[in-house]
């Protein structure tokens, strides 16, 4: 299974897998699975770095270094993807998290989230806590 992970789980994932639970951790630890993250969540990290947002205390060169070192496959921003954002129906407001959604779409991958407004853009979405 395909599994894209939008910012928030991609974080916690690297620096703090204890705020994921067991199942979770052990999906993303599966070989049979290819975990993605998305070239839209490191311009994400590293414009809320910028601003001094406190939960994006990290450098986003570094993020991307270490999913990589993890074995996490890094899904870069095509354009189809980008254009699908334009079909994608306003449910939320945020360009990162609308990317992520129309990138899952594209590709197809399983988003993992723990942001309650994008589970309604696919069937596909696993809101995680």
């Amino acid at each position: 299974m395909r599994l894209l992970l939008d910012t928030h789980v991609l974080l916690w994932a690297l620096g703090n897998p204890a705020r994921l639970d067991s199942a979770i951790r052990d999906r993303l630890e599966d070989a049979a699975n290819e975990i993605l993250f998305s070239a839209a969540s490191i311009w994400e990290i590293a414009i809320k770095a910028r601003l001094g947002r406190a939960d994006f205390a990290v450098r986003p060169e570094q993020v991307a270094r270490e999913a990589r070192m993890t074995g996490f496959a890094e899904l870069r921003v095509s354009a189809d993807a980008a254009a699908q954002v334009a079909n994608l129906p306003l449910h939320h407001r945020d360009p990162f998290d609308r990317l992520l959604g129309a990138q899952a779409i594209a590709e197809p991958a399983r988003p993992y989230t723990v942001d309650p407004l994008l589970p309604p853009y696919s069937e596909l979405v696993e809101l995680i806590e």
